[in-house]
């Protein structure tokens, strides 16, 4: 059946059906591991998926017996500091998860690696038939830092640094807040919630910011994120994140296709593009104009509906 922007989505929350874990995530996970792994040696590292391990020197095996001496994140990567300068990087990438066992599971067709530590059992999974998740182990700073993207540091940044990641290159903000080279660690998810806080809209051209803009956009990011992180640390100080998602009911527009904006009621529309939608509020984030994407405009030409209006109106008929 051809797509019609009429139809009811076909999931519940959006058509990404696997959200990648994002800087409050990845945080949060690294917080809740501090405390299990942190000063533990890895007793032993099995390998069950061939596709997770993309480095060969040095052996993975030579990380055995190392004590964790810290964990950091580059970007939307996990890093895990051990003894002899050697480094685990794990990017979960789309639908890669941790899991906390106090015993050693059996694994099975999810499980891509397991960690044993004498607390317990670190899994790495992932959800799905794409391996998409990795895992590199370096030695040494330099190695490391290849890994990282470079982008900006919202939570660390102040508003002269966050104008100038901003406006480095001329893109839409959707797609400059979710470039890892531009900011670090904000993707599909809470760039939706950033801009929705921010009332600008997912296609707007960072090039076309005025001042004022720029600030509202760098409060929002500022507000929103740290909001997040609070409440995935407060969750995870409870339990282990097993769960990890950004299809949750606290979210003003992300995963909200079609519910109704938080601030105005406004049904909440999104386009889409590859793997990837951006949700937003005509009412607040628009003007009352409805985005339209490429390949959409091109099937539907003028029959494109330009308000929520038109939109609900021709819904009606149907």
């Amino acid at each position: 059946m051809p797509y019609s922007p009429f139809r009811s989505p076909r999931t519940a929350h959006s058509l990404v059906e696997w959200p990648v874990p994002e800087l409050p995530d990845i945080i949060a996970y690294i917080e809740a591991l501090d405390t299990k792994v942190v000063g533990q040696p890895i007793e032993g590292i099995r390998i069950s998926s061939p596709f997770v391990l993309r480095s060969v020197d040095p052996p993975v095996n030579e990380a055995i017996g190392k004590q964790v001496r810290d964990l950091r994140r580059l970007g939307k990567r996990i890093v895990f500091d051990l003894e002899d300068d050697l480094f685990i990087v794990i990017h979960l990438i789309i639908a890669g998860r941790f899991h906390w066992k106090n015993s050693s599971p059996k694994p099975n067709k999810q499980t891509l690696a397991l960690f044993n530590f004498p607390s317990g059992t670190l899994a790495l999974t992932e959800a799905g038939s794409k391996r998409r998740a990795s895992m590199h182990v370096v030695r040494g700073e330099a190695a490391l830092s290849a890994h990282n993207p470079g982008g900006l540091e919202v939570l660390e940044s102040d508003l002269g640094s966050f104008r100038a990641a901003l406006t480095r290159e001329n893109h839409t903000l959707k797609r400059a807040l979710t470039d890892p080279h531009l900011f670090s660690g904000i993707g599909n998810a809470y760039s939706d919630e950033i801009l929705h806080a921010a009332g600008l809209s997912p296609l707007k051209l960072t090039n076309r910011m005025d001042d004022s803009e720029i600030e509202r956009l760098y409060e929002a990011a500022q507000n929103t994120l740290r909001s997040w992180l609070e409440k995935l640390r407060a969750e995870a100080r409870q339990s282990f994140p097993e769960k990890v998602t950004a299809f949750r009911p606290e979210m003003a527009v992300h995963g909200r296709y079609r519910r109704p904006c938080p601030k105005c009621a406004t049904p909440v529309q999104r386009i889409a593009y590859a793997e990837n939608e951006a949700n937003y509020c005509p009412t607040c984030q628009t003007g009352g104009r409805l985005l339209a994407d490429r390949s959409l405009s091109r099937l539907l030409k003028e029959d494109w509906p330009r308000t929520i209006e038109e939109l609900e109106r021709r819904r009606s008929k149907l």
